[in-house]
């Protein structure tokens, strides 16, 4: 009436349906963040944010789950929408967030990447080749941008001694860790590693690692665990040459620590020093 009253021609309004909490209560506050500022803060995408919220009570009837801005103008129909509540769900939202991530230019991604790191003191330029390592290293690893500043300081650092203390390495030690770690200070020494300074530092990496499990009959978990283990100290973590990408390129680019290539070789050396030291067990 008062649109009328006004001169205007009154809209048409349509409604979703509820949107309820994955508890299915109403969503509010306690389910988590409640403002656009908020889930940016959070590393959201703007374009995975509409995405996700216009699949709640609305499909297109497809499989289809990702769409871009132009898709979604084309699709939407209000014939669609569903009568029942939708559930906002955290998990499957910042899966649609990772695949939008994915879908960013790779200079796209490096800006964002770049000015999280910085706002989280890891870096200060945010177009630098360090920016650049980062974003390709994370690529296929975040759901959220924010998700790479704990992904870039744990590769930057090489916890070997630490992971071999735990225990936790001890299936490959007894397969034969010590024979790829000695191949891979030999390497070192010889300077046959991989430049991860070059631009197809990844194909060198991919040759050397062939030649090396060719040189010691293993292929497949048998090299690509222990090699893991030798080189980053870890058992699990980003693509290997990805890592050591980042690493090669963080001396006075990063502002937290860094354990480098040459580094992580003697710190090897002095646990593969430290594994023939050791007695063996006594055999019952």
């Amino acid at each position: 009436m008062i649109l009328e009253a006004l001169g205007y021609k009154p809209p048409r309004y349509a409604h979703l349906s509820l949107v309820l909490g994955e508890d299915r209560s109403k969503l509010s506050k306690r389910h988590g963040a409640t403002s656009v500022t908020q889930f940016k803060e959070e590393g959201f995408l703007p374009e995975a944010m509409l995405n996700y919220l216009c699949l709640l009570g609305w499909s297109d009837g497809t499989d289809q789950e990702i769409y871009n801005v132009d898709e979604l103008q084309k699709a939407f129909s209000l014939d669609r929408i569903t009568k029942s509540p939708a559930v906002f769900d955290m998990k499957k939202l910042r899966w649609v967030n990772g695949q939008h991530l994915r879908a960013l230019p790779e200079s796209r991604l490096a800006e964002l990447v770049g000015a999280q790191l910085k706002g989280a003191r890891v870096c200060e330029d945010t177009a630098s080749r360090f920016t650049v390592a980062a974003a390709q290293m994370v690529a296929e690893k975040v759901e959220l941008v924010n998700d790479a500043e704990p992904l870039v300081r744990d590769a930057l650092v090489f916890p070997l001694l630490q992971t071999l203390e735990s225990g936790k390495a001890q299936a490959l030690v007894d397969d034969g860790f010590a024979e790829v770690a000695g191949a891979v200070v030999d390497a070192a020494a010889k300077g046959e590693l991989p430049d991860f300074e070059a631009d197809d530092f990844a194909d060198q990496y991919k040759s050397w690692l062939k030649a090396v499990g060719k040189a010691l009959g293993r292929k497949g978990k048998q090299l690509f665990m222990p090699m893991r283990l030798a080189l980053t100290g870890r058992l699990s973590g980003p693509d290997i040459p990805a890592q050591l990408r980042l690493v090669a390129v963080a001396q006075g680019q990063a502002l937290v620590d860094s354990t480098p290539l040459a580094e992580r070789i003697s710190i090897l050396e002095s646990a593969l020093a430290g594994m023939e030291a050791s007695p063996e067990p006594a055999k019952v």
